[in-house]
């Protein structure tokens, strides 16, 4: 008999600019999942051997980030050493796997709860560091017609018929929502302070964010992935050999309707009905259903459609019964396409801006943007949320959660 499986708790770390002048560029992988773990540890009362396992993802498993960086991280922090730790890589999803895998493993009743969520330092660890069989194999590359996610985007508006404007509202958009969030404390409940080794507060708030962008702004600055569409190395003529019914690629994504480059870490406590009883704790939503798909991997970014689709269909609802719904900004393009597959208001979509604004931490994302549609489900009086990302190499995820 399956068991119902419910979110207890949602919380994040700020994100910081990926970069060398960071707020917390000083702080490694280890101990910002380590602060996160404790934070959620102290704020639930967790003692002893409480859940069955933490389940972290990160995308770039090297240096480190390697060695079952989940494992590491428990015994760096508060938690007791009875506790495992599973690293898990499903790329851009790797943090929403995180939660979809504990919520399966407790609904099939091995284990009562779970710590699920990712970190990403992009910071210290630079994307692609790992040297990813996908980008560099030619035996794989070649054959897949493999193609930098940027030009994916720019596939995806070519063949969809996005322009440059309506990419840069969308990023507009996303930076003034993400603006009034923060400005309306929208996310107090669950962000929480990173503090240096010595307990000094470093970061409180997400530092990416440009909230005084607008259309001229970002109509100033120059398509990001032109140059290695058509000059070096080429990769318009890789997709064309692929798409050959288009003509070119019509390159409009730029820094400014991208996702910013992040750090930051999300943990998500999951558990079945006898855990939250026996910690005291009571359940904010319920984790109705999960799912994932394989897609093209050279558009690569169009997952969270057919992933929705199938989410849905497998559980008998339609696009009607979501209230809200979270879709990674890891592109404008990516989300532009999910509204027009699917003919959701953009007032539902992103409500309190995205990874345009705030950033896209590749092995945090997906924890992160399902606790932003829980606090914000709860904020609106709202009672059902989807969350879904686009992958890297072709892929889709999805979590659908209902208050209870």
């Amino acid at each position: 008999m399956t068991q119902d499986v419910y979110i207890y708790d949602a919380i994040r770390t700020p994100r910081g600019k990926g970069r060398k002048d960071g707020a917390l560029h000083e702080v490694t992988s280890l101990r910002l999942s380590a602060q996160t773990l404790n934070a959620l540890k102290e704020r639930n009362n967790l003692e002893g051997h409480a859940v069955e396992d933490v389940i972290w993802g990160n995308v770039t498993q090297v240096m480190e980030q390697g060695g079952c960086l989940a494992r590491s991280a428990v015994l760096a922090s508060d938690l007791d050493e009875r506790i495992p730790g599973l690293a898990i890589n499903r790329f851009c999803a790797s943090g929403m796997e995180a939660v979809n895998l504990a919520a399966n493993q407790v609904k099939g009743g091995a284990g009562n709860g779970y710590i699920a969520g990712g970190v990403e330092m992009m910071g210290r660890v630079a994307m692609g560091a790992d040297g990813a069989a996908i980008a560099v194999d030619p035996t794989l590359a070649m054959e897949k017609y493999f193609v930098p996610q940027g030009i994916s985007a720019d596939i995806i508006a070519t063949e969809f018929g996005f322009t440059r404007d309506e990419a840069d509202q969308l990023a507009m958009r996303s930076q003034q929502r993400a603006a009034r969030a923060w400005e309306e404390g929208r996310f107090d409940k669950s962000v929480i302070t990173v503090r240096d080794q010595n307990g000094l507060a470093i970061l409180d708030r997400d530092e990416y964010m440009r909230p005084q962008t607008d259309m001229q702004s970002l109509g100033g600055l120059n398509p990001a992935f032109q140059q290695m569409g058509e000059v070096m190395p080429g990769f318009d003529k890789v997709a064309l050999m692929k798409y050959p019914h288009l003509e070119r690629i019509n390159h409009i994504h730029h820094a400014g309707n991208s996702s910013g480059i992040v750090d930051g870490a999300a943990a998500v406590l999951i558990g079945n009905k006898e855990f939250g009883e026996q910690h005291g704790l009571k359940p904010r939503a319920r984790i109705r259903a999960t799912a994932k798909i394989g897609t093209d991997p050279t558009i690569m970014l169009t997952g969270p459609v057919p992933v929705t689709e199938k989410i849905l269909k497998d559980n008998g609802m339609t696009i009607g019964d979501i209230d809200l719904f979270e879709v990674n900004e890891a592109f404008a393009a990516v989300v532009l396409r999910f509204m027009q597959a699917f003919d959701v208001d953009d007032s539902k979509v992103n409500v309190n801006g995205g990874g345009i604004a705030m950033g896209h931490p590749l092995g945090a994302t997906g924890a992160m943007i399902i606790g932003i549609l829980l606090d914000e489900m709860e904020r609106a009086d709202k009672e059902v949320g989807l969350a879904t990302l686009c992958i890297a190499s072709g892929m889709g995820a999805a979590t659908i959660i209902e208050r209870v």
